[in-house]
Formats: structure tokens, sequence, C-alpha cells
């Protein structure tokens, strides 16, 4: 009796440890191929996923937090590639920006070379050319001072209704001399935001300045404060031809330009925005964009409202 209970507990061992080396097996082959399969995607680059069935949690679970990190290696490509594409565009368009001007003021130059008649008017067309030239330049560098850092933000506490009264009486002669209808919205409470008074300054400026400049067949600037318990929105408005769907998306591009601002009485050089944007982000802000051509375009710059 007790020799045919040791031989069953005997054959049942030895069945467990067959089922368990099999296990073992089957799982050392299923790890063999997730490595060949992943070796495999890494070697030739593409966009692939890990794809194996298992039983197994551990295993799955392993498949799982390896598609995760081929996920984030395809998102780092792909930024990458845009990334490049956008630095390719850029270097194309501040190449352009900044010949064209240099060509004129070459050809101005000559003209004065060969006639002395034109030396006054002419040196004042190279003077314009040249501040052209180095606006360009100046704002490449800034934009390039806060994508890297090297830039002085000091925070102080700012009272956001009477900061925009401050900006936009600076705008009063240029909106009456277009026949702008302006409509301001201000509220009566106190709005404060923690920010830097040069950056802030800096974006409401360029976001009224691009109204006024884009949106001037519209003859109508707006400028409201909205507010809620977490933020202070500033809407800057405009009736003009719009942006389209299209180019919604780039507008916040370096040297990114729309057909029209090619044309010389609303030409931009593309960088104000992207400016504006980045020092939005550093100030913990924002800024969006909704437009619906020739009804209505609205620049938004959102901060973190600040309790007084």
């Amino acid at each position: 009796m007790w020799i045919y209970i040791l031989g069953t507990s005997l054959i049942l061992l030895v069945a467990i440890i067959v089922l368990l080396l099999f296990e073992r097996g089957k799982i050392r082959k299923q790890i063999q191929n997730i490595s060949s399969e992943l070796d495999r995607i890494l070697t030739e680059g593409t966009d692939e996923k890990i794809m194996l069935f298992t039983n197994e949690r551990e295993v799955a679970a392993l498949i799982e937090q390896m598609n995760r990190a081929l996920e984030s290696r395809q998102k780092v490509k792909t930024d990458y590639r845009v990334s490049e594409l956008k630095a390719k565009r850029m270097l194309s368009n501040v190449s352009h920006d900044i010949k064209t001007p240099l060509t004129v003021i070459l050809g101005y130059l000559e003209i004065m070379r060969l006639d002395s008649r034109y030396h006054t008017k002419m040196l004042e067309k190279v003077e314009i050319k040249a501040d052209e030239v180095m606006d360009l330049i100046n704002k490449f560098f800034t934009l390039a001072k806060i994508e890297a850092g090297d830039i002085d933000l000091t925070m102080t506490r700012i009272h956001v209704g009477e900061f925009c009264k401050e900006i936009i009486v600076d705008f009063y002669e240029i909106l009456t001399e277009k026949d702008f209808h302006v409509d301001i919205q201000i509220p009566e409470t106190e709005l404060y935001v923690y920010s830097n008074q040069d950056a802030l300054k800096r974006i409401i400026l360029n976001l009224i300045s691009n109204a006024i400049r884009y949106g001037s067949d519209g003859k109508y600037f707006g400028l409201f404060i909205r507010y809620d318990e977490a933020k202070v929105s500033i809407d800057v408005i405009d009736k003009g031809k719009g942006i389209g769907k299209a180019e919604k998306a780039h507008v916040f591009d370096r040297l990114y330009t729309t057909e029209d601002s090619r044309n010389r009485e609303i030409q931009g050089n593309g960088l104000g925005l992207a400016i504006a944007k980045e020092l939005a982000e550093k100030l913990g802000g924002n800024i969006v964009l909704d437009s619906e051509p020739k009804v209505r375009t609205v620049f938004t710059l959102e901060l973190h409202r600040m309790e007084f």
C-alpha cells in the first residue's frame, strides 16, 4: 500500500516537474520570440509594435511595456522629423527675408554711386531697409534666447485691467486714423496676474499690432478681458480676412507668414507670434486662436489669476 502511494506521489511529482519545465520552456520561447521581434523592429527602424498572444500575465505585461516604449520612440522620431522640417523652412524663410532687403540696399547704393543727386532720398530708403534687417535679426535672437532659457523674467504682481488700458492708449491715434470701430471691455473687478511686465507688454503689443495689420479691412478692433476663479483671458479681436484652417496650425511657427503678409502694406516677418507664444508659455500661460474668416478672429492670451 505504501509502495503504491509512494509510486503515485512520485508520478505526480514528476508530472509537476515536467509541467513546470514545459511552462518554463514555453515562457523562455516566448521571451526569445519577443527579443527577436524587438531586435528586428529596432534594426529596420519600422513603426511596428510587438504582436504576440500569450496567456502568461507577466509576459503580456512585458509586451505592453515594450510597446509603450516603442510608441514613445516613434513619437520622438515624428517630433524630430517635424522639427527638422520646421528648421529647414525657417532657414529658407530667413534667407529670403534677409536677402530681399539687402538686395534693395545694394541697389540703392549702386544708384547713389552712379548719380549723386539721389544721395539723400536713397539714404533714407537704405536706412529703412537696414532697420528691417536689424529688426528681423533682433527678433530671431530674442526667440533663440527665450527657447534657451537665457532671458530674465522677473515676476511681479500686475493689475491686468490698468496694464491693458496703458497699452491700448498708444494705439489710439493709429486706430482713429484707420477709422476702426474700437470695442474695449475691461471689467471693474480688480484682476491680478503674477507675470513679467516687459514680457507681458511685448505679448499684448504683438497681438494688437497683428490685429491692426491683418484685420484692417474689417475696420474693427476689440479687446475684452474675461475671468473666472482660475484664470484671466485677454481677447484681441478683429473682423478682417481671418485665418483659414490650413494656416491655423502654423501661425505660431517661426518665420511662418501667410500669403497676405507678403503684401507691402501689411508685410510681417513671421516671428512676432512665435515670440509671443514662447513668452506666454514661459509665463505659465498660453495663446489660443479662434478664427472664422471674414467674420471674427480672436487671439486669446490666457494667464493664471492671482488673488490680491
